[in-house]
């Protein structure tokens, strides 16, 4: 099923399969993204008004304040948040929010994910092991 096995570095533990929701913005969670309903409010975002919850997210990194780790933790809370997330390079904010909501997260994939992936295709999280399933 899947064809391409790529390494990766493990922030947040977990193994997860599911769709992909990509961009190629930053993302702050901190009005960003509304927590009750897990849609991209920022209307200058690439994603406004997309829905993140229940998808693989995949991002550049992510930016913004350091409540955002608690949007994250809240959208988990009101089961609104992607399934798991893959950043180029995490920062801590994500990276916090992800620890402590238990997403699945990883960062640093061996090949440019933004250039190979598009919205829709189906991805394996595997950060317990550093992978990542296309």
């Amino acid at each position: 099923m899947f064809s391409k096995i790529i390494k990766c570095r493990k922030i947040a533990k977990g193994h997860v399969k599911g769709d992909v929701i990509l961009t190629r913005d930053s993302i702050s969670f901190l009005g960003g993204v509304d927590p009750e309903s897990g849609c991209i409010i920022d209307p200058n975002h690439e994603l406004y008004r997309k829905k993140i919850n229940g998808k693989i997210l995949v991002i550049p990194s992510g930016k913004g304040s350091t409540v955002g780790s608690y949007v994250i933790y809240q959208m988990a809370r009101n089961k609104t948040a992607p399934l798991a997330i893959i950043a180029s390079e995490a920062e801590p904010i994500i990276a916090t929010g992800a620890i402590m909501a238990d997403i699945p997260m990883v960062d640093r994939p061996e090949v440019d994910l933004l250039n190979i992936l598009k919205e829709g295709d189906l991805v394996e999280v595997d950060a317990d092991n550093g992978l990542i399933k296309i």
